[in-house]
């Protein structure tokens, strides 16, 4: 892949009122245009700070955010403002994300008219119901409040929010940790189709390796807030190199039970 969209270098973030609680320790990571990467660890080793961090959700500590070309590592609210539009997140639980007294389509339609994306109501629907076909949702949807819907329909809703308004870069943080397997599989096959479709540049965090290697072509290794391990997939799931990714590896459920395996 060429054409770098996202590059973060020396990536160092810390938590308490002093600063003393370090999450990430010098994590560089690159994103071209078109290009998923996984961002993989078990809980606490600082992917979805890293993910935040690429979004200027939270401050960094030291290192430098280069997005489009452009330094954006310390620069204003206002000045991000603009870029909020290309850079999007969908959430783990889309519960929690979306506003429960709203409407599919108030929730879709709010953001077009934000970014001044919509020249009027009419254009904010139009767009907002051709998004929710495309994700696999009934037009009905559009009436109905987050409560009506099932879990995967809702992670649907937050992918169309993310998408409609149409950027260059997505952060999925753990999308289909609360889903069956089979929703998990729809849904890691839209984000894949609607990637290739749009040209999305995406970093896909998940504490699951299987996930990662059905929807990535990099990823990225974490452990303790340092990177353990990176590389194409078929690289690090054939010959992992650390011995964090082995036991990683190791942990993937077997499609098949093992004979014997239940008396270990």
């Amino acid at each position: 892949m060429s054409d770098k969209l996202l590059a973060a270098s020396g990536i160092e973030v810390a938590y308490g009122t002093a600063r003393n609680i370090k999450v990430l320790h010098g994590v560089d990571l690159t994103i071209a245009k078109g290009e998923t990467v996984g961002i993989v660890g078990e809980s606490g080793s600082g992917k979805t700070t890293l993910g935040r961090a690429l979004l200027r959700l939270v401050d960094v500590t030291a290192g430098r955010i280069v997005f489009d070309g452009g330094d954006i590592t310390h620069i204003s609210e206002a000045a991000m403002r603009p870029l909020r539009r290309r850079m999007q997140m969908i959430f783990q639980d889309p519960m929690s994300s979306l506003n429960p007294r709203h409407t599919i389509r108030r929730i879709l339609t709010g953001p077009l008219f934000l970014h001044g994306l919509a020249t009027d109501r009419r254009d904010a629907e139009k767009k907002a119901a051709q998004v929710v076909e495309r994700v696999g949702l009934p037009f009905a949807s559009l009436d109905r409040n987050p409560h009506e819907l099932s879990g995967g329909q809702r992670q649907r809703v937050g992918i169309a929010r993310a998408v409609v308004m149409r950027p260059d870069f997505v952060l999925a943080d753990e999308v289909v940790s609360g889903l069956d397997v089979s929703t998990q599989a729809q849904v890691l096959a839209l984000i894949g189709e609607l990637s290739r479709e749009m040209g999305l540049a995406v970093a896909f965090i998940s504490h699951d390796l299987s996930v990662i290697r059905a929807v990535c072509d990099r990823v990225m290794v974490l452990e303790g807030g340092k990177v353990a391990e990176e590389g194409p997939c078929a690289s690090v799931f054939e010959a992992p190199r650390s011995d964090y990714t082995k036991a990683l590896l190791d942990a993937i459920p077997l499609p098949e039970p093992m004979p014997g395996w239940l008396e270990r």
